[in-house]
């Protein structure tokens, strides 16, 4: 979750963010540079800071092209001078570039940014629309990213998404102007010679809030503002999309997700004020709206699934633009309903209810011209209920139910069987032996899903603090690859892959040779929890003191508020300012809470290093299981972080974490008696 933004742009503006205490006043330096000269804008603050950063240093520039000049007529982006008010859009106050598609590189267009922190930036690029979009585009534009792990090509759709910004991924990037490891650049090459490519602005991180509402702009992140604010920003047309009812901020938000969708799709799926608008022509398969919804139990049970779906359009229609019934929203809602419930009966709570089907006209489920649900998981009231819902391991599993209800839904439309990705490896080992390192892991079967077996595996290295490189395919659960140069780390993660597609990645270890070394150290990774925050339950009063333990979150967590202040279970909601019972403070808003990486084998591995030792790193699994002497190793590192015995809210599941199981003991016994340390 990157708040500073960096924006490289074709277009001669160069602005300063101005955030925090002076929230809502952007400055603008603009400057007669040429195109080659190149600028880019928009700094960081955090809240109640003000800071005003410029990044002089970034380029865009032009290789190979006829003119050194933008055609004024092809409307495409341009950087803001100040915060966008009412009416404003981005991507028609600027132009974008073109140049012929050739079977040969013989021209590019390169972003290069001054990146402010070093550390992980999501990339976004954004192209022009053609006027005839069929018989202009290119379906293959060629753009690389240069990032710290190396650089990773791809290959984008120009036909459609044109005029917003497209997602590329995330990469770790250096801070300054570094191009050799922190550029984009896109060539003229396309498999159809006759048509063309284009080239508008490339955006690096995610940003501060710049929609004006008000007066000001929101002083918080892009990544917690609603759909409307982004949609303004995102170059989506404010009276087909979100500003169509004159309603207010709150109910143009809701409504405009769906519409959204429908204009990403456009004719004769578009927007329902006008469904012949072209829109984006991107094809989408299904809109699933994400609610928990209020309702409270006197008693320790879940509320329970509620899904809703409408058998009628916005319009009163039965059948989608494609002569679909709608009723495949309810196959959706029921295939969806059913993956949860069983699910979590299995894993969660036994009883975990299934609330009814509602055939019900409610935005998100009446206005998308796909099939569409709105899904109400649970009861954000409700105590139990938020047991779960604040603990990563229901998170992780109730998602994973979640993507398979909507596999399941695709692939009966589609008439072929579902695969689920694979579940993430376990049992992982990287050890050194002379010029090269041994990797080695364990495929793990799902027991909710026979289809999620692994096929194939995807290995990724980091070379010492630097980025992931794009990984080699393997067949087996072990490899072999060269060792690292003295005095450098190398990390490794590895992905289960099959035709469902690839799974979250393992824990991260790693392996690192010293100079003069004094000796082997063996990092033993037993940091494997995840957890909600302690909880208790005593007649009128309950809550999670997370003073007592917060938890730990999966790698990060965005949704912390702050503590709770409101134990008493009687206490009523009076309003939003008033909820009653569970109400919290809003210390932690906007905050990024880190939590278990499972990356500390590095971390640790960095120590070790500088004082002399090499080391290599496994997990406690394997630790645990291998009945080896580990004789090689002088020391023994033991990694437990915040591991604890942790149970889950209704104990259906067994608990986790036990910082010291017996095996665990038996073997640290073992080696201690051989001489190790």
């Amino acid at each position: 979750m990157q708040i500073h933004e960096v924006i490289v742009d074709n277009d001669t503006v160069q602005d300063v963010g101005v955030y925090g205490d002076n929230a809502g006043a952007l400055t603008s330096d603009e400057e007669s540079n040429s195109t080659v000269a190149g600028h880019s804008a928009v700094g960081e603050a955090p809240l109640g800071q003000t800071r005003s950063e410029s990044f002089a240093s970034a380029t865009y520039s032009e290789m190979g092209f006829e003119s050194s000049s933008a055609d004024t007529s092809n409307i495409g982006f341009r950087i803001p001078a100040g915060p966008l008010e009412e009416g404003d859009n981005p991507f028609a106050a600027g132009t974008f570039r073109v140049l012929p598609a050739g079977d040969s590189v013989y021209a590019t267009v390169e972003w290069s940014p001054e990146i402010p922190e070093q550390g992980e930036y999501a990339v976004h690029v954004s192209y022009g629309s053609l006027d005839d979009k069929e018989f202009d585009c290119v379906s293959d534009a060629r753009y690389v990213v240069e990032h710290m792990g190396g650089h990773t090509a791809f290959s984008v759709n120009q036909c459609i998404s044109a005029g917003t910004w497209v997602y590329l991924g995330q990469f770790a990037f250096p801070s300054g102007h570094s191009p050799d490891s922190a550029r984009v650049w896109l060539s003229n090459e396309g498999s159809t010679v006759s048509r063309r490519v284009t080239a508008d602005a490339v955006r690096f991180g995610g940003g501060m809030g710049s929609v004006a509402r008000g007066g000001s702009v929101s002083g918080r992140p892009r990544y917690l503002e609603g759909a409307r604010y982004y949609l303004q920003y995102a170059g989506i047309p404010d009276s087909l999309v979100f500003d169509v009812w004159d309603s207010g901020d709150y109910v143009d938000d809701y409504r405009s997700r769906g519409e959204w969708v429908n204009y990403l799709v456009g004719a004769p799926f578009g927007p329902n004020v006008q469904r012949t608008v072209p829109g984006l022509n991107v094809p989408v398969d299904l809109s699933l709206a994400f609610h928990t919804d209020a309702g409270m139990a006197q008693s320790d049970t879940t509320i329970g699934t509620l899904l809703i779906y409408s058998s009628t359009g916005a319009e009163g229609d039965r059948e989608f633009p494609d002569g679909v019934s709608r009723l495949a929203n309810r196959d959706l809602a029921d295939i969806l309903q059913t993956e949860i419930v069983e699910d979590m009966r299995r894993i969660a709570d036994r009883n975990w209810p299934r609330r009814p089907l509602w055939d019900r006209d409610y935005s998100e489920a009446v206005r998308p011209n796909v099939p569409s649900a709105l899904l109400e998981l649970l009861a954000h009231q409700n105590f139990t209920d938020m047991k779960f819902a604040l603990d990563p391991r229901f998170r992780f599993a109730i998602s994973r139910s979640i993507y398979k209800g909507i596999g399941r839904f695709l692939a009966f439309q589609a008439g072929q069987p579902f695969v689920a990705q694979p579940l993430p490896v376990s049992h992982f080992a990287v050890e050194r032996s002379d010029d090269s390192v041994e990797l080695s892991w364990r495929a793990v079967d799902d027991s909710l899903e026979a289809s999620a077996s692994p096929e194939a595996f995807v290995v990724y290295r980091r070379v010492d603090d630097g980025g992931w490189d794009n990984g080699v395919l393997v067949s087996d659960q072990y490899v072999r690859l060269d060792a690292p140069p003295i005095g450098h780390i190398h990390s490794y993660r590895v992905h289960a892959l099959n035709r469902g597609g690839l799974s979250f990645p393992s824990e991260t270890l790693a392996v690192g040779r010293a100079a003069n070394d004094k000796g082997h150290i063996l990092v033993v990774s037993a940091f494997d929890r995840i957890a909600g925050p302690e909880w208790f339950d005593e007649g009128s009063i309950a809550g999670f003191p997370d003073w007592l333990d917060h938890g730990v979150a999966d790698r990060f967590d965005i949704s912390r508020t702050g503590p709770q202040y409101r134990f008493t279970k009687t206490v009523p909601w009076t309003d939003d300012d008033a909820p009653g019972f569970g109400a919290s403070h809003a210390s932690n808003e906007s905050e990024v809470v880190r939590g278990n990486t499972f990356d500390f084998a590095f971390t640790h591995g960095k120590s070790i290093l500088d004082a002399g030792y090499s080391f290599a790193s496994v997990s406690d699994e394997v630790f645990e299981s291998s009945q080896r002497s580990w004789s090689q190793y002088a020391v023994l590192d033991l990694l437990l972080g915040e591991e604890k015995r942790t149970p889950w809210p209704k104990g259906v599941s067994p608990p986790q974490y036990d910082a010291f199981p017996f095996p665990l003991r038996d073997e640290l016994e073992r080696f201690s008696r051989r001489g190790g340390g």
